[in-house]
């Protein structure tokens, strides 16, 4: 069903803890909270968002989410462009002094390998003070912090100088048209407002000790450059100067050798600055030399970067990655055709059609075309968060009580839903629970087949979030 529907009912009935009174209308308190109950809840919920499989088809959590915020007297709606793909909203209303905030997570996760799952990849199983299951952290532990962030401002009758928007989003994986897309085009008034806190960050943990707090406050944009190389057909057993695989092949090896231009911009000179502070020396100096003046200083910097940390050599440019090779159907016929795809992650203030042209003189062979591969190469960057923003400083100060670390903005080299609320003119700040670097590289991270998250860290991710909602809306 198209546009706000009702939910069907929900298998689980959520108990209500006790509620500590705060006055409506006026300046608030902050409330005392009994932290421990919100801690037992925050398990419940968890693991009954994280149970259901989500892999395209939201509507069991959305319902879940929904019956959860109606029931604790937080009006909710869903709305779905597809009938098993809703989102689903709900707002707590303020005194209209300052605009929204909107605080979000996704609901979808990426497929799932059964074979190669331990624990089950739907069971949200409870293991050595972790949880294992798709979506642990990507992006249920953003959608369960942001609903016991509503819970508990509706619980303790916090009184609140703007309205808090709830979404809890379809579509983030790889499918944006039927949630935040369809949101944005046709039901933008429901989550218009000011600041919005999503995913995107990360606290950094190494060996088992927060190193420093990641916070995205602006993202590439994502677009597909195809390379079409054109020859003459033929038959295997007479190699052609003109086959069109062999053209294809060098273009892309050129491209696969290109690095393009350095281009910091607030937010990726101030991470770096900021990491060469805490960093190691020999690590540090790289940090510090690629923000120099000096073209070959920061040059040989990056090259460092490339060949150790290929994650920061993206943060400094637009990046390209040649990821599909397409041609010939028969071993024994020369195709006339092949096509390459690139994954272009733009920096935000790049020239779309001028970065064509630099990847048209890169490959420098008339048989081969270039071109981007959907219209969506004229959409509008998203804007970036303001460091001296009320939201970044509301941000920072969480970090700084919850985690006790230094703050480091940062680009996202990849993609989140904030980049469409963002080109309505809505801040966006990128947040995530506390995460080991060395996880991932042992196969238990984001997408993994063994996601897994600290359960003290989900916790402690409420009360991160709590802080930042409290800072930026609760009525002072």
């Amino acid at each position: 069903m198209v546009g706000a529907e009702l939910a069907r009912p929900a298998a689980t009935e959520i108990a209500r803890p006790a509620a500590t009174a705060i006055a409506q209308g006026g300046a608030s308190s902050a409330p005392a909270i009994d932290w421990k109950t919100v801690e037992e809840e925050t398990m419940r919920h968890f693991q009954a968002i994280v149970r259901f499989d989500t892999t395209a088809k939201e509507r069991p959590a959305a319902e879940y989410i929904k019956k959860v915020l109606d029931d604790n007297g937080i009006p909710a709606q869903m709305y779905s462009l597809e009938p098993d793909r809703p989102s689903v909203v709900a707002r707590l209303k303020g005194n209209g002094r300052k605009r929204p905030l909107l605080i979000m997570g996704h609901t979808d996760t990426v497929t799932v390998d059964l074979s190669k799952w331990k624990f089950g990849p739907f069971s949200a199983t409870r293991d050595g003070g972790y949880v294992y299951g798709r979506g642990v952290i990507d992006d249920k532990d953003n959608a369960t912090a942001a609903l016991m962030t509503m819970l508990v401002l509706k619980r303790n009758s916090v009184a609140l100088d703007r309205d808090v928007i709830y979404l809890a989003e379809s579509g983030e994986e790889g499918n944006a048209r039927v949630g935040i897309g369809y949101l944005v085009a046709q039901h933008f008034p429901e989550i218009d407002a000011e600041y919005c806190i999503a995913e995107g960050g990360d606290v950094i943990r190494e060996n088992g000790a927060v190193k420093y707090a990641e916070v995205e406050t602006v993202e590439k944009i994502p677009y597909g450059i195809e390379l079409v190389a054109h020859g003459i057909s033929g038959h295997g057993s007479i190699p052609l100067k003109s086959n069109a695989i062999v053209h294809l092949g060098a273009a892309v090896g050129r491209i696969g050798a290109w690095r393009p231009d350095i281009k910091l911009n607030e937010t990726t000179a101030t991470y770096f600055r900021k990491l060469a502070t805490i960093a190691p020396p020999e690590q540090a100096k790289y940090y510090r030399d690629v923000l120099s003046p000096d073209p070959k200083v920061a040059r040989a910097a990056d090259d460092w970067l490339f060949e150790n940390e290929p994650r920061h050599s993206s943060m400094l440019r637009t990046s390209v990655s040649p990821n599909i090779i397409q041609g010939g159907y028969r071993s024994n016929v020369i195709p006339s055709e092949a096509k390459a795809t690139l994954d272009v992650r733009m920096v935000p203030d790049e020239d779309r059609p001028a970065f064509l042209e630099q990847v048209k003189k890169i490959v420098n062979d008339p048989a081969v075309d270039a071109h981007f591969a959907t219209a969506g190469a004229e959409r509008p960057a998203p804007g970036a968060a303001r460091l001296d923003s009320e939201l970044f400083r509301a941000v920072e100060t969480a970090v700084t009580k919850i985690y006790n670390t230094v703050t480091l903005p940062s680009m996202s080299t990849g993609a989140t839903d904030m980049a469409q609320v963002r080109t309505k003119g809505t801040q966006c700040i990128g947040i995530g629970s506390a995460i080991d670097v060395e996880d991932q590289a042992k196969g238990f991270g984001m997408h993994s087949d063994q996601e897994r998250l600290l359960e003290s860290e989900l916790h402690r991710f409420v009360r991160f979030n709590w802080e930042i909602v409290n800072a930026l809306a609760r009525a002072r």
